[in-house]
């Protein structure tokens, strides 16, 4: 072969292989998929959460199928999210990789993580295209977490107690019969708002003056109530140590499928509605921020969101999920505009600006 049908040989040869690479590189954008091998998987990730049901829920409709889809291991960690969170911002602020690659947060939470800039941007997700506006957070610019669900802080209680009916307002439980039979969360989440109605005052007045909530939080510290989280209401009802509690509806509903006879209702002053995110710390290797993207965007999947909130009895945020048959038209699963006329919602910049000190207030009424 001569020197120029050489070079005429080579030159068609990379002229087909230059085109073999662009149709290749055509397909791969026409079908969505980058060029780009995915990035070096690491053996697990480590997502923060809540226990009992709470735990069980994101397992079986979120973690599972990440692991059945990608090969990677995820590992729960049960630490409290108000525990946690100190030693996320402290990673961050010295430059150290976090303990977590996840946060199953309240929006609450997460948002004065987000203020304080240590979480990574979410906006790139694929899957936050199918959702609906309560999956963005209010007030924060882009997407530093992602709502996943909201949920009703509703007074749930044993219908025996309750012989005349259900209970109308959270008045009722002042009743001396019910005096260490109530439950609260530790820092009176979800019970600040209506106090404030039930005590007397306006929600408007919300921050400026809470003094009806702590009126009426001083009156029901007279009925001794028991103090705690989430998976300690589930375990009180079933051993029968409480008969009324200002809980997340998930918890009377987990007491309930375990046999126990439970009801829950919004009363006439209304109930705490907010929503729970996810959000990934910042400092991560770059190939585990990846991962731990990938797991949120399948979080944000109809199929995930579907099993996961079925354990949980929560309305998601990807349209078209079907409610668990024993929750459709409960006030607890909003899902239609009239829903929302009797839940509270407070901001959440009024919430991150205040609730260290609300939380610091019904703590100093409790103790008292």
């Amino acid at each position: 072969m001569s020197h120029d049908q050489f070079l005429s040989v080579e030159i068609r040869r990379r002229t087909l292989l230059a085109s073999l690479l662009a149709a290749s590189a055509t397909a791969a954008l026409g079908t969505g998929r980058a060029m780009a091998a995915e990035p070096e998987k690491p053996s697990e990730i480590i997502v923060r959460a809540w226990g009992g049901s709470w735990v069980d829920a994101l397992k079986a409709g979120v973690s599972d199928s990440f692991t059945k889809k990608t090969g990677i291991a995820v590992r729960h960690d049960l630490t409290e999210d108000n525990e946690i969170q100190p030693k996320l911002w402290a990673a961050v602020a010295q430059k150290r990789t976090p303990p977590i690659h996840v946060n199953w947060d309240t929006t609450t939470n997460a948002t004065k993580s987000a203020l304080r800039g240590v979480t990574e941007d979410l906006s790139d997700l694929p899957n936050l295209k199918n959702t609906t506006e309560l999956a963005k957070p209010v007030g924060l610019d882009g997407y530093p977490i992602v709502n996943t669900y909201g949920y009703v802080y509703v007074l749930a209680y044993r219908p025996s107690a309750f012989p005349n009916g259900a209970p109308k307002s959270w008045k009722d439980l002042l009743d001396p019969k019910l005096k260490r039979r109530i439950a609260l969360y530790n820092d009176g989440i979800g019970f600040h708002f209506p106090a404030q109605v039930a005590g007397g005052g306006k929600l408007e007045d919300i921050p400026a003056n809470m003094q009806p909530a702590w009126d009426f939080i001083a009156k029901v510290k007279e009925q001794q109530p028991l103090l705690g989280e989430d998976p300690d209401f589930t375990t009180w009802f079933q051993k029968g140590e409480i008969d009324a509690a200002c809980t997340i509806s998930t918890n009377a509903r987990e007491a309930r499928k375990n046999g126990i006879d439970l009801a829950w209702v919004v009363p006439e002053e209304g109930a705490k509605f907010d929503t729970d995110g996810l959000w990934i710390p910042k400092g991560l290797p770059e190939n585990e921020l990846y991962w731990a993207k990938q797991y949120i965007d399948h979080a944000l999947t109809k199929e995930a969101q579907q099993i996961w909130l079925d354990g949980l009895g929560l309305p998601g945020v990807v349209p078209g999920l079907t409610p668990p048959a024993d929750l459709v038209n409960n006030p607890a699963y909003p899902t239609k505009e009239e829903d929302f006329k009797h839940l509270i919602r407070i901001s959440s910049r009024t919430q991150v600006e205040n609730e260290s000190k609300w939380f610091a207030k019904f703590k100093e009424i409790m103790q008292g």
